[in-house]
């Protein structure tokens, strides 16, 4: 008995980081988000919504590293127009999609809460119109870059303008996907019985997207 003792003071001491002393001492907001000892996770959802907002954090890194370069390149790039490239210019198609885009936010914000009434046609139909609303912004943005009079290849405007734009529309693609996911799960009985967390993850991360492309849009076209 003894030496089963020792073996399990020896385990801790060998323990390389004291979490369990460390995470009493976090707010319990926080607190509750992380995993308790003994590799049992309580409050699935939390930890799930937890760990899809640190993915969220790093995309929003990953964009705030693109939109810093491109203020810094716009700013020592002289002149920033290659001779004959009128760059991108807003238009009204550019104006309607953006207000498609930043509306399909409302759109969804409604679905998820005909979903908590478990108003599940209503919620089905909402969400189907958040697809079909970014949907209309990538067809929109596509339009554009057929149009535009310049290239990847076209200096600094070009390659950040499509990098930009690409990224951003890359994240709309996939979000886009994950909505039509979603949209067949909800045809699985009891799908929701134990929580709609995923429903909420997809949310946050299209209101992510949406709130992205407003700077976006504020740079390449407003400045």
């Amino acid at each position: 008995m003894e030496s089963y003792s020792s073996d399990q003071d020896l385990i801790r001491d060998e323990r390389p980081f004291p979490f369990h002393k460390w995470r009493k001492k976090l707010p319990p907001w926080l607190r509750q988000f992380l995993p308790t000892g003994g590799g049992h996770h309580h409050r699935q959802e939390e930890k799930t919504l937890f760990g899809f907002v640190t993915f969220l954090l790093s995309e929003s890194l990953i964009f705030f590293g693109f939109i810093v370069s491109y203020i810094a390149l716009r700013l020592t790039t002289s002149p920033w127009l290659p001779p004959g490239v009128t760059g991108p210019e807003i238009s009204t198609e550019t104006i309607i999609s953006t207000i498609v885009l930043l509306s399909s936010s409302i759109v969804i914000y409604f679905a998820e809460r005909a979903l908590k009434k478990r108003r599940l046609n209503r919620f089905r139909l909402l969400w189907l119109l958040t697809e079909l609303m970014g949907a209309y912004f990538l067809y929109a943005e596509i339009k554009e870059w057929l149009g535009n009079d310049f290239y990847p290849s076209t200096g600094m405007v070009g390659s950040t303008y499509y990098l930009l734009t690409g990224f951003h529309g890359l994240h709309v693609a996939v979000g886009i996907i994950l909505l039509t996911i979603m949209l067949v799960r909800s045809f699985i009985p009891h799908i929701y019985r134990d929580g709609d967390y995923g429903v909420t993850a997809i949310s946050w991360f299209w209101h992510f997207v949406d709130v992205v492309w407003i700077f976006l849009f504020s740079l390449i076209y407003l400045w």
